[in-house]
């Protein structure tokens, strides 16, 4: 029997667009190429959840899981590209500083955030989906996805240069494009993402979609459409496209 999923959550962060009526843009990273899991690939920042996460739990939370998910999409947004989500006061760049060089020397992110006397409001993010792939050759996670917004002026990235070796905003539309034309490597569940969001022309649409429709666990399974060996996902959970080749699917 394989062994049961990591926890882990993945934070989609959107601003608007460098022009009126443009469209938004979502943060993307570049993990390092070393890395055992998905290096080289591009994602969204994120990671696993630490039982640290859970540190910053109220005992008569009624969804302890779903809460330390938020916390950590939140700490591993300010560990790999030093953006700061949910936290009062709003940090500034000195005191993300700060918290990153903490954290990175082994201190916790419940006591950094006393340290600095600042409180976290895990109410910013807003579920999106979670994704549980089975086929993958090294490890496999139970990850959380959660959009946000951030202000434009509040959005430069400060790469972590270890997981993180590049970080850069473009639209959901130029991410894709990027993909088909082999610039950057994106696995299967984030190519179904970033279709879904090319759906939306600013944050707000984006998180109505997704209060719209429900979280499931989705599990790649394989099937065939149209006679071509395809992975596939269920097509109640808002993604237009729900299938692709087999051949052309990069899986991790």
């Amino acid at each position: 029997m394989p062994p049961d999923p990591i926890p882990a959550a993945t934070l989609i962060l959107m601003r608007e667009g460098a022009e009126i009526a443009s469209l938004p843009e979502i943060l993307m990273v570049e993990r390092g190429a070393t890395l055992a899991f998905l290096g080289g690939a591009m994602v969204f920042p994120g990671g696993r959840v630490d039982p640290g996460d859970h540190a910053l739990l109220s005992p008569h939370d009624p969804d302890p899981e779903e809460s330390a998910a938020r916390i950590a999409a939140i700490r591993e947004t300010i560990e790999e590209v030093g953006l700061s989500i949910g936290l009062s006061p709003s940090p500034d760049a000195a005191t993300l500083t700060d918290l990153r060089a903490a954290m990175a020397k082994g201190r916790s992110f419940a006591q950094t955030l006393v340290d600095h006397r600042l409180t976290i409001d895990t109410h910013v993010l807003t579920p999106f989906a979670r994704w549980c792939p089975e086929h993958v050759p090294v490890r496999r996670f139970d990850a959380r996805f959660y959009l946000a917004a951030i202000a434009r002026g509040a959005s430069e990235p400060a790469i972590d240069g270890a997981e993180t070796v590049r970080a850069v905003w473009m639209t959901a539309h130029e991410a894709l494009a990027q993909a088909d034309s082999g610039a950057i490597r994106i696995i299967f569940p984030t190519r179904r993402t970033l279709e879904r969001l090319a759906l939306f022309r600013d944050f707000p649409s984006a998180a109505a979609d997704a209060r719209a429709w429900p979280i499931r666990r989705i599990i790649p399974f394989q099937a065939e459409r149209d006679g071509v060996p395809s992975i596939c996902i269920p097509d109640d959970l808002g993604y237009p496209i729900t299938s692709e080749p087999v051949a052309s699917a990069k899986r991790g």
